[in-house]
């Protein structure tokens, strides 16, 4: 179904009597209902599940290097697991989704600095070989030094790894994400710090920075996808309605109540009687809502892109709308609004 254009656009007579109705509402359809653009290829789940997973990967590294320097070992060793492990899947995913491993490889060749897609392989292939790594002294003791040399790497290319795939959907020519460059970064970041301070808290290690991290991420999580689906002008429509729409309501009471639960574990110990399984299971809880409010963002942000993609009027509708403003003499150029 194509998206209305949001309101009838009326024009205001010479002799200032009130205003005309000079173009009806319209639904703007291509030659043989195809898509303007080019609408990618990328598949469910591949897709959704490289960008959540590379994002809590990127954290839990940052958080396992910190954990690191500060003697905490538990965290350490925890956040080093899941780097690796979200390293590897979401390869995996991406190589699944290109069909063939060479593919992947292919865009090894050469670093084109222009290229968020070129700079990303660069950024996920190192950062998976040093978690990788990490992990693999952590879990057989050997060779500890060069372990923490290369925890200490990953923690540094973790935060490159939280956002860069915001800017990889941001530069292609998909209204949903292109009109979201501003927007996009802040929702992947909080994305990712919640669901790397969550898979600490599943893990049994969420006290102190894990735990104020994974809400801090919630928070500007929920507020940048707000205003995603708020303030980018026509492409909100899209984050708001459909299978989009739902998936990141989903997302949102998924988020919100696992910061509850996040924040309920220490309010349980002050209060009342101390019951360190009670303690676990909140955290426990905590962790996989806010895990899966991350991966159901992502997905959304993904099917939002995608609809936009589809749909001729996302791309039409803005066009025109620079186009009259140019004519007029307006710099700006206001984006439409779609309610229904």
């Amino acid at each position: 179904m194509t998206a209305q254009v949001p309101a009838e656009r009326r024009r205001r007579s010479r002799g200032g009597r009130g205003e005309q109705l000079m173009v009806p509402d319209a639904d703007f359809r291509s030659y043989h209902d195809r898509p303007i653009i080019k609408p990618p290829v990328w598949k469910v789940p591949d897709v959704p599940a490289y960008l959540y997973l590379g994002g809590t990967a990127g954290v839990a590294a940052s958080l396992a290097a910190l954990a690191d320097l500060t003697g905490r070992a538990g965290l350490r060793r925890s956040g080093r697991l899941v780097a690796a492990g979200g390293a590897v899947t979401s390869v995996a995913f991406l190589i699944h989704d290109l069909g063939r491993p060479e593919r992947f490889l292919n865009m090894m060749r050469v670093i084109k600095p222009t290229s968020p897609l070129s700079v990303g392989s660069w950024i996920l292939a190192p950062f998976g070989t040093a978690t990788g790594a990490a992990a693999a002294s952590e879990v057989t003791g050997l060779l500890p030094g060069a372990g923490r040399v290369a925890g200490l790497a990953g923690g540094v290319l973790g935060p490159a790894m939280t956002t860069y795939t915001a800017v990889l959907l941001a530069d292609t020519a998909v209204p949903g994400w292109h009109e979201a460059y501003r927007e996009l970064p802040f929702v992947f970041a909080g994305s990712a710090l919640a669901a790397g301070g969550g898979s600490a808290l599943v893990a049994g290690h969420g006290d102190g920075p894990p735990r104020r991290v994974a809400v801090a991420g919630a928070a500007l999580e929920l507020a940048a996808t707000h205003r995603l689906e708020t303030a980018i002008g026509m492409s909100a429509h899209a984050y708001r309605t459909g299978r989009a729409g739902r998936v990141l309501r989903a997302a949102r009471a998924a988020t919100v109540a696992g910061v509850a639960a996040a924040l309920a574990g220490p309010v349980v110990d002050r209060v009342g009687r101390r019951s360190p399984r009670r303690r676990r299971l909140l955290d426990a809880a905590a962790g996989l809502l806010l895990n899966a409010g991350s991966a159901a963002t992502r997905w959304g942000v993904f099917d939002a892109g995608m609809a936009t993609a589809w749909d001729p009027a996302y791309t039409v509708v803005p066009q025109r709308e620079r186009l009259a403003a140019r004519e007029a003499g307006d710099g700006s150029a206001p984006g439409a609004t779609v309610d229904r």
